[in-house]
């Protein structure tokens, strides 16, 4: 091909090289005289000075290859030998020996240069050894894990838990742990990261060893190394399960060489000197232009060099190229040589003038080499570029970066370049990923931020949620001008950051480009096969490890492709004005059924694909008017059947996706016609499978009613948004949690600081040794906060920055629309992967509670929308019968859990319409039995929280004095009650007659397995602790046992938020389940309230241990909620209430005053008419915690206490002997008070109704109670003396 700005199509085989005659007889030749002023302009050799033009052999395309021969000669001492050097032993070409050098389980790249660990601790070395000399090689560190790299001897054998450097005779450094290691191990060196380079120096000559970080010597590691006879030293490395490394023995030009040191392998001498030769005769042809009219040669610059068709130059290329083409080939070469030469253009000019050359060359290099060639070039090119972007040390300005990126789109600008690199080379061969990342420096100070950032800050108190907890009010004058100068520095940083973003995007731009289809696809539709490939293998982790892409590369990535996305999404806007901005993105529903793209083995909402392709097909057929080929439905179903069985071999596997294809109609289709479907491999896609033709929706096959006709955007777009979704659902959530981590570590030091000088100020002045150490701690902690302090800046920059905020925020609404216009198909709603629900949930909570307190939620666009948007989303979705996946069920869930605990987001609960608030409601007074019962009570007790008696604390009154693990949890916000929803709890449990019985009597049950769980577990802990010999109580077994006395407690929450809102449930005896409701409350409320307060009990026992895992466990948050629901049943509402409650209280035979005396600290009840006495500060009171119980609620718990002891006195005094066979001869605690009919058997009525809660049948003789009748003895006695009168 030729210069795109060229009119002229020259054909490469037209300037092929031919033999003598025919070269004579090529037309367009230049006059003899100007051929050659510039030949020998062009061939010049650079070791001669120029000579006069009469004392020159005259050159012409005849004898210049004689000429070229000569120039390239390179003389016998200066070609690279072939033989061995002295003090080096194997083959000249030195690689890892993967045949019988290693121990372990090691993946070895292709090359045989990277490695990654793959077992413990492998260990491997090269093939080539050293016994004499200064001998050198570079390891290139992709991951900062645990390595050790060095040298061995032959003898050394390693195993999976010593590795080089644990043997004698073996010297490794470890950048890790910072360590040298030979059998034993001392400090050593710095800590590396990954992006570093770790030179291997060994001198053999002097008998050291020593190591360098990124050309800076670390120092001498060993001395008086073993030397002689026998005695020869391999590079070798031992790394742990998925750390990797490349090594460089000189195969490529080392990064930092070391005068005086000799790489392991040798380069190419005599290649390189003609290599070098050549690329100077080519850039003469740049620099010089013929003027055949005056005769002349015009020096210009090579930005603006032309090809113009000139024979004269085309054949002088081909001469060039004949010779050259072979070189670029080779690996060493590319690098040294072209890649030079390219990043000198780069350097040169401006953007537009390198990019101008680079063009130039790549048509030359098209034009003039074979395709297999210039394919090579490419490859090794791009391999080399990627290398250095990724190893290049981190410098103030980002100047190495930028470099290296603005070369990558010089090179990219080029079609032919850019497609064969983007279908061959920058997803199958190398990790392009690196080019979208910007690795943070581990040490700040050679990455000049010290320079950028010379003043350092840190808040003193902050949050995740919303701003800083300290108003800057509330600063010094000092903490100002410090904070204003780091916020200086940090913008200083931000903006060369934004430098190298830039060039990212422009990159993607490239990569995204839909106009380039000139002979050939579009570079997106070449990109997007690539990149479905690229998410398959990270999604299913089954892909080659090597090309799986970290975290920390899926965060920047995800950026810059949405910032690539949205500038083609807008562009396209902007000439089709039916279609939608990129803020009112989403993806249609169509795509997650009409099988167009592949979302591999991910799970759907409903479950897998084949099975919903079988269960819904009519639905499918009615609604989107496809058909499932019967063929596939057959293969699923197949495939259901032997997914346990081996796969076929890798060369029988065809690659497969789900994606459907319209059977090319030859006319519109109707609404009512039905379009059969079919499977197509990834690969077979074309533009049209994707954008679609003129009677072929593409992507957007199979359109619901619901959806408007007029498309988004281009149906490529979509998919990559899709694509970006599930990157996000990958892996970039979990990193963005991870990288908070650097701004815990802030406040941690920044306390430690705090509470350093709070300890300076009041030691004496007298204590010399205890002021020494505190200022030596305080200066640790200050040298600490500055290095932190900065890099947290870098974070910030580069990860948690307003725009990237924007990103997430963006991709939280796309996720919102997507889902409401999902759950709008009815039952195709459940074709939709499950990443797109866990997005939206885990989105949120990142932008909550990993930005702030530097960026907060309430200042994005439209905020309060999209909370409410999404409480809508939670409300709906959490209870929907068309999501069957435990997991995603549990996630929306929880999610609902949080979304309550806070002010903001309870608020956006209920804005969302009546309608949805009620459903939500109903859904959560569901019976507990079947379901995710504690996360629906923990929902309900959020809503009361801050109602309930003594229920207003944030912690409890016991734990205020410890510090909490994480003060954002859920569990620790201050209590934020709803009216409104607790208003539509309280008619809902009065609308019908089963709703509130069977709800509650679910929460019976499972107060009473929570609390009997408790219970028994508390007696194995102390069983334990009891024991003389030492024991360990397990503390898994611990969290079961608090977590059951969490349950219980908030179960018992929900009791007096059921008792204080619709009271007549319990207490309105016309109902038919309200007296066996309140028995079995006050059955329940009497076991709790006796093994709490019993004296010197368990309970006490355990409480007293303070074990670690039980801190939740005390008196108080299990007492004042029983104490709540007695208050509400005995000193509120009618008299008749009251009456009901107490006398079901008394009759309890578990009853036992003395526990209600517990309450105000009293052994026993106090005599009719006295006061209380004061409470025994050693005993339990509710009059101890009046920071949490008001005197209202005290003067309460007094009223039920003297209620309580006259009621008790009152029924001791009229109650009557019983005799025994008059007991119920079930409880054995109650009289007998009913009869079954039509059997005649008697019990009690409590034992009775809770008995046909769960049967039918006669406790006695098994026969179906037909009805329960009341019975009393003197009526039974009546009627058995006249009978027998």
């Amino acid at each position: 091909m030729a210069s795109k700005e060229s009119s002229m199509s020259f054909s490469r085989k037209s300037y092929r090289l031919t033999s003598d005659a025919e070269k004579s007889r090529v037309t367009g030749i230049v006059h003899e005289e100007l051929l050659n002023d510039y030949l020998h302009r062009i061939f010049s050799s650079p070791e001669h000075a120029p000579t006069a033009a009469t004392s020159r052999k005259p050159l012409n395309f005849q004898n210049l290859p004689e000429h070229l021969d000569q120039l390239l000669h390179v003389e016998d001492e200066d070609e690279e030998s072939q033989g061995q050097v002295e003090g080096r032993l194997g083959p000249s070409t030195v690689v890892l020996d993967h045949t019988g050098g290693f121990e372990g389980l090691l993946l070895v790249d292709d090359d045989l240069l990277g490695v990654i660990g793959h077992s413990n601790f492998g260990t491997i070395r090269s093939t080539t050894c050293v016994y004499k000399g200064k001998w050198v090689y570079e390891v290139l560190i992709s991951s900062q894990g645990l390595m050790q790299i060095g040298w061995c001897t032959i003898n050394c054998r390693f195993n999976q838990e010593e590795g080089v450097g644990d043997t004698h005779n073996s010297y490794a450094y470890d950048g890790n742990r910072v360590r040298k290691w030979n059998v034993t191990t001392t400090n050593y060196g710095k800590a590396w990261a990954a992006g570093d380079i770790v030179s291997c120096l060994i001198d053999l000559d002097d008998g050291t060893l020593s190591f360098c970080l990124n050309g800076v010597s670390l120092g001498t590691a060993f001395e008086n190394l073993s030397r002689g006879l026998g005695m020869a030293y391999f590079p070798a490395i031992s790394l742990s399960f998925k750390e990797s490394v490349a090594f460089n023995f000189g195969s490529r030009p080392l990064r930092y060489p070391v005068a005086g040191y000799r790489p392991l392998q040798d380069p190419p001498h005599a290649d390189l000197v003609r290599a070098q030769k050549l690329l100077g005769c080519f850039r003469a042809v740049l620099s010089v232009e013929l003027d055949p009219v005056e005769g002349r040669l015009v020096e210009k610059d090579s930005s603006e060099w032309q090809l113009q068709g000139q024979p004269t130059v085309l054949l002088t290329l081909a001469h060039i190229f004949h010779r050259f083409a072979p070189l670029l080939r080779k690996v060493y070469l590319v690098e040294a040589v072209l890649m030079s030469f390219l990043r000198g253009v780069v350097d040169a000019g401006s953007p537009a003038q390198a990019q101008s050359v680079v063009r130039q060359v790549l048509d030359l290099l098209w034009l003039f080499m074979e395709d297999y060639e210039v394919q090579d070039c490419l490859k090794q090119l791009m391999m080399s570029l990627l290398r250095l972007y990724r190893f290049s040390p981190i410098v103030p300005d980002l100047g190495l970066q930028i470099h290296y990126l603005r070369l990558t789109i010089a090179i990219l600008r080029h079609e032919k370049s850019r497609k064969f690199l983007l279908s061959n080379v920058l997803f199958d061969v190398l990790r392009s990923v690196v080019f979208f990342y910007i690795k943070s420096p581990l040490r700040v100070e050679e990455a000049g931020l010290q320079e950028l950032i010379p003043t350092t800050w840190w808040p003193h108190r902050s949050g995740r949620e919303g701003k800083d907890s300290k108003d800057v009010k509330d600063e010094t004058a000092e903490e100002r001008v410090r904070r204003r100068a780091y916020e200086r520095g940090c913008q200083r940083l931000k903006k060369r950051i934004e430098v190298v973003e830039e060039l990212q995007v422009q990159i993607l731009k490239l990569l995204l480009n839909n106009k380039d289809d000139n002979g050939g696809e579009a570079s997106r539709y070449i990109f997007l096969t690539k990149f479905r490939k690229f998410l398959q293998e990270n999604a299913s982790g089954r892909g080659n490890m090597s090309m799986l892409c970290p975290p920390e590369y899926m965060v920047c990535f995800l950026h810059r492709l949405i910032s690539a996305l949205r500038y083609y999404w807008d562009e396209y806007k902007a000439s089709n004005p039916h279609a939608a901005f990129s803020e009112e993105a989403y993806i249609p529903p169509q795509v997650f059924y009409n099988g167009k793209v592949d979302y591999f083995d991910l799970q759907r909402l409903g479950g897998l694909l084949s099975h919903l392709r079988k269960t819904l097909k009519d639905d499918l057929a009615s609604k989107a008017n496809i058909l499932i080929d019967p063929l596939e439905l057959q293969a699923a179903t197949m495939d259901d059947l032997d997914e346990d069985e081996e796969p076929a071999p890798a060369a029988a596997q065809v690659p497969r996706t789900a994606a459907v294809s319209l059977m090319t109609p030859r006319r519109p289709l109707s609404t009512s016609e039905k379009v059969k479907v079919r499977t197509l491999s990834a690969e077979q896609r074309t533009r049209e499978d994707i954008e679609g033709s003129h009677w072929n929706e593409g992507l957007l096959l199979g359109r619901p009613p619901e959806e408007p006709e007029q498309p988004l955007t281009e149906n490529s777009l979509l998919e990559v948004l899709d694509g970006a979704v599930m990157m996000y659902n990958l892996s970039v959530h979990q990193q963005l949690g991870k990288m908070v981590g650097v701004s815990d570590d802030v406040n941690e030091y920044a306390m430690a600081l705090r509470d350093t000088e709070d300890k300076l100020r009041r030691c004496p002045k007298r204590r010399n040794d205890i002021l020494a150490e505190l200022t030596k701690s305080q200066k640790v902690f200050s040298e600490k906060l500055d290095h932190l302090s900065r890099r947290l800046a870098w974070v910030h920059a580069t990860v948690y920055s307003q725009e990237k905020m924007l990103d997430i925020y963006w991709l939280l609404r796309v996720c919102l629309r997507t889902v409401e216009h999902g759950d709008r198909t009815g039952s195709l709603f459940a074709f939709m992967p499950e990443f797109y629900l866990s997005v939206a949930i885990n989105s949120y909570s990142a932008l909550k509670n990993y930005f702030g307190p530097v960026h907060s939620m309430e200042e994005l666009p439209g905020y309060e929308e999209t909370l409410t948007r999404l409480a809508a989303i939670l409300a709906k979705h959490f209870a929907d019968t068309r999501i069957v996946g435990t997991d995603i069920r549990d996630s929306l869930m929880q999610a609902l859990a949080s979304y309550v605990c806070y002010p903001h987001s309870l608020r956006a609960v209920e804005r969302i319409p009546e309608e949805q608030r009620v459903a939500m409601v109903r859904s959560l007074l569901a019976p507990y039995e079947q379901r995710p019962w504690a996360q629906t009570n923990w929902i309900l007790v959020r809503l009361w929280r801050g109602c309930g008696f003594g229920y207003r604390y944030t912690r409890l009154p016991h734990l205020l004095k410890t510090k909490p693990e994480d003060a954002n949890l859920p569990s620790l916000q201050k209590p934020c009650p709803s009216t409104l929803l607790q208003q539509h709890m309280a008619e809902l449990l009065r609308e019908g007659p089963d709703v509130a019985p069977s709800f509650l009597n679910s929460v019976l049950n499972q107060l009473n397995w929570a609390f009997s769980e408790f219970i028994g577990m508390i007696q194995e802990i102390q069983q334990a602790a009891e024991r003389l010999e030492r024991n360990f109580v397990d503390s898994r077994q611990l969290k079961v046992c608090a977590t059951c006395f969490d349950l219980s407690v908030s179960l018992l929450r929900v009791l007096e938020m059921t008792i204080t809102l619709v009271p007549d449930i319990f207490l309105d005896w016309a109902r038919p389940t309200s007296e066996m409701l309140l028995r079995r409350l006050a059955q329940l409320l009497n076991q709790v309230l006796n093994r709490v307060t019993a004296e010197r009990n368990l309970f006490d026992r355990v409480v007293t241990l303070r074990l670690p895992g039980l801190e939740s466990v005390d008196h108080y948050p299990i007492l004042v909620a029983v104490t709540g629901i007695l208050v509400r049943l005995l000193a509120h509402g009618p008299a008749s209430g009251r009456e009901r409650a107490t006398s079901v209280l008394l009759a309890d035979p578990c009853f036992q005053l003395s526990s209600i005396c517990y309450l105000l600290g009293q052994p026993e009840p106090p005599a009719p008419g006295t006061a209380l006495p004061a409470p025994d500060r050693k005993r339990f009171s509710l009059q101890s915690y009046t920071d949490y119980i008001s005197a209202e609620e005290l003067a309460q718990v007094e009223q039920m206490l003297a209620h309580l002891t006259s009621a008790s006195a009152q029924a001791a005094a009229a109650s009557l002997p019983t005799s025994e066979e008059d007991l119920c001869p079930i409880c054995y605690a109650h009289p007998i008070s009913a009869v079954f009919q039509p059997c005649g058997h008697k019990s009690c009525k409590a034992c009775i109704n809770q008995h046909l809660m769960n049967n039918k049948d006669c406790f006695f003789c098994k026969a179906t109670i037909v009805s329960v009748e009341d019975w009393e003895k003197a009526a039974s006695a009546s009627t058995t003396t006249s009978s027998a009168a």
